[in-house]
This record gives structure tokens, C-alpha cells and sequence, in this order.
């Protein structure tokens, strides 16, 4: 697992029904390519979140891939529909098997 990685989402705590609502995640994760080499020549091994998944009720709202190019703490900006009253499901997987969640409630009213 890889040190003092923490999952940051905001998510609106409520919309009405149909409406369309941002959300923004953001990671702290260092992020090594496994392309650079530490004091003694040796490479660092790669270390990236490679996958981010969020889900709304049970249903995938988004599903993005992540590759050694992407940045260090990673931020993801999106829009979902809210059709009724739940739950959003954030999980990020790191190259270690590591996965970290969060979760944000939001009520339609």
C-alpha cells in the first residue's frame, strides 16, 4: 500500500430529481511511472493509481483507465444525472492491489 494515499470527493448533498450535479475527486497518491531511477541507479518501481471507477446505486456512472503518464494526486471532474435519492461509490486501484473507496450519500428532494 502505498504511504499516506487519502481520497478526497464532494459531491452536492442534495439535487432534484433528474438534475445533472458535478462531482470532483481527488487522490493523494506520489504516482511513479516505474521510469526513474533512484540514488543508486536501481529503477523505482512503478507505482500509479491505474483505475477509478464511481457508481451511483449499484450502476456505473464512469470507468476510466489510468496510465503512467497521469499526473501525481490525480483530479477527475465529472457530471452525473441523479434520478432519485442514493449513494455514490468512489474506488481507486492502485498497482500494489491497494484500493481505496469513499462513499457520498445525496438526497433528491
Amino acid at each position: 500500500m502505498a504511504d499516506n494515499v487519502k481520497p478526497r470527493v464532494r459531491v452536492p448533498k442534495s439535487a432534484s430529481a433528474g438534475e445533472v450535479v458535478t462531482i470532483k475527486t481527488l487522490i493523494s497518491h506520489a504516482m511513479e511511472s516505474g521510469q526513474r531511477k533512484d540514488s543508486s541507479g536501481n529503477v523505482i518501481p512503478r507505482s500509479i493509481i491505474n483505475r477509478f471507477t464511481c457508481d451511483f446505486n449499484g450502476q456505473n456512472v464512469i470507468d476510466i483507465t489510468l496510465e503512467p503518464a497521469i499526473s501525481t494526486n490525480p483530479y477527475f471532474e465529472f457530471e452525473a444525472t441523479v434520478p432519485e435519492s442514493g449513494e455514490f461509490k468512489f474506488t481507486w486501484y492502485d498497482d500494489d492491489g491497494s484500493v481505496y473507496e469513499d462513499s457520498q450519500a445525496i438526497t433528491v428532494g
